[in-house]
């Protein structure tokens, strides 16, 4: 088990904003870390101390807040970026995957080339709530050929229980909610 660094202020940073983005859901908005340079820059510090020595060659982060968090990283480690993305956004040949929310069926796409066989993956977000997107990632990443190294998350709701979906995997979380 990895010792997960604490960033001091990170869930008190957190806002929670009810009803959104329907009624019943609270959601977790993690704009004020953002506009928190020293905050947003500590998360990133405490990946970075996490997955610096582990040779990780691609960080695969999902649309839309994965990205903000797994590009900085991304230049830190020396590792490649990949954007997986809502269906119809990438404009070159795509792996497509389904799966089900709460509320439907979403599609996530990733380019054919973006992962290349054995290339060790650290896959990103921001949240981890019931665990279908991140299911959805690896999917993708394994079509690709692309070994998963982990999962990490900014804040896992564990009473979700989205990390039972990635049973075999590590999953890192920075804050957890219930």
């Amino acid at each position: 088990m990895i010792a997960v660094p604490t960033v001091p202020g990170l869930k008190e940073a957190i806002r929670n904003i009810p009803d959104f983005p329907k009624p019943g859901i609270l959601f977790r908005d993690i704009t004020p870390v953002l506009q928190n340079p020293d905050l947003f820059r500590s998360v990133i510090d405490a990946f970075e101390q996490i997955y610096k020595d582990r040779n990780i060659d691609v960080i695969a982060a999902v649309e839309s807040r994965g990205f903000i968090f797994a590009a900085p990283l991304a230049i830190r480690l020396g590792a490649g970026f990949v954007p997986l993305r809502k269906s119809g956004k990438l404009p070159y040949m795509t792996y497509k995957v389904h799966y089900a929310l709460e509320y439907g069926i979403e599609a996530l796409e990733m380019h054919v080339d973006a992962i290349k066989p054995g290339q060790r993956v650290l896959i990103m977000d921001d949240l981890l709530a019931t665990g279908g997107t991140a299911q959805a990632a690896a999917r993708l990443v394994l079509q690709a050929g692309g070994v998963i190294d982990s999962f990490a998350f900014v804040i896992e709701l564990t009473d979700l229980k989205g990390r039972e979906k990635l049973q075999g995997y590590e999953v890192i979380t920075l804050v957890q909610f219930l």
